[in-house]
């Protein structure tokens, strides 16, 4: 029996939500980290502005913010209830998801849910700078790591761990691409070669924004290059936030839909196509086309999966 279109779509998007975010947490932090190290010169706001480019927020902050600094970013990506990507609204909106398919999860992906939004609610702006920022962006990725752990420790492997599935994947992907592209959005300008003398530092805050440093060192022995760097985050299938190991991880979520249901729909067309892109080439290739460029072909193929997985299952 097919799952009806409204719960597909309340899990597909629970589990984006809570994904988000992490990922605006992790953004967040970096940005900040970035803005600490280039405070003497003046130029903090430039890596502020270049994180909210990546999350594509940058306007709506500019229409509610003069000035690009720590607090109004911080209060902008966090606890903002008018920006539909803070911290706040996307726990918001992941527990009235949560809410909604009470029966399809289990108690324990809901007690985490709700306990993390219920604690979080509580949280004074004004009571959160400095380090008691950082610890709050720490507890968020801890609370997201909570959710998941109870997601695959305790649900059923049908439909709904598919859609739930998918949504964390999908939503993986995006961020990492972001990130990827946030780095040479400040970088690659003022470089005159791709892959040259990158700071070592802002690089180390790009991979630990992905969770990425410690494993980075495992297989790559030498220095931070940029050239290693994207190719981990981009093409190592080991890598599990890279952008081939999520598309891997949705294809095989959508093909158990397949499954289960008896057919392929447009959204399996679709995954196969942005499988194509990340898996027909290599590093060189992607330097030589252009790394941004890619990537937003890598977004948008990642958003068509999205708008024909909703119209393959009915999300309404």
């Amino acid at each position: 029996m097919r799952m009806l279109g409204r719960t597909a779509q309340n899990l597909f998007w629970l589990s984006r939500y809570v994904e988000r975010a992490e990922n605006m947490a992790r953004l967040l932090e970096v940005g900040y980290r970035m803005s600490l190290t280039s405070r003497r010169e003046g130029g903090a706001s430039e890596h502020l502005i270049s994180m909210l480019q990546a999350a594509e927020m940058d306007e709506a902050f500019a229409e509610r913010h003069d000035v690009a600094d720590v607090d109004t970013v911080a209060y902008f990506m966090m606890f903002d209830p008018t920006n539909p990507s803070s911290v706040y609204s996307c726990l918001q909106a992941a527990r009235t998801n949560a809410r909604s398919v009470r029966t399809a999860i289990t108690t324990d992906m809901w007690e985490s849910m709700n306990g993390a939004w219920l604690e979080f609610s509580q949280i004074k702006p004004r009571d959160v700078r400095g380090a008691k920022l950082l610890g709050l962006l720490q507890w968020v990725r801890q609370r997201s790591h909570e959710f998941r752990g109870a997601l695959l420790g305790t649900i059923l492997r049908d439909d709904g761990f598919a859609f739930l599935q998918a949504g964390n994947f999908v939503e993986r992907a995006d961020n990492t691409a972001r990130i990827l592209d946030m780095k040479y959005y400040v970088l690659l300008p003022r470089s005159s070669l791709v892959g040259g003398e990158i700071d070592i530092q802002q690089w180390t805050l790009i991979l630990r924004a992905a969770s990425a440093h410690r494993s980075y060192g495992h297989v790559y022995h030498d220095r931070y290059k940029a050239h290693n760097i994207a190719d981990f985050l981009i093409l190592r299938t080991e890598m599990p936030r890279s952008l081939v190991y999520c598309a891997h991880f949705v294809r095989d979520n959508l093909n158990l839909l397949a499954k289960l249901y008896g057919r392929r729909e447009a959204c399996h067309d679709a995954m196969d196509d942005l499988l194509k892109l990340v898996e027909g080439t290599n590093m060189d290739q992607i330097f030589a086309r252009g790394l941004h460029d890619f990537l937003n072909d890598f977004i948008d193929g990642n958003n068509r999966v999205t708008d024909t997985l909703s119209a393959s299952y009915n999300f309404y």
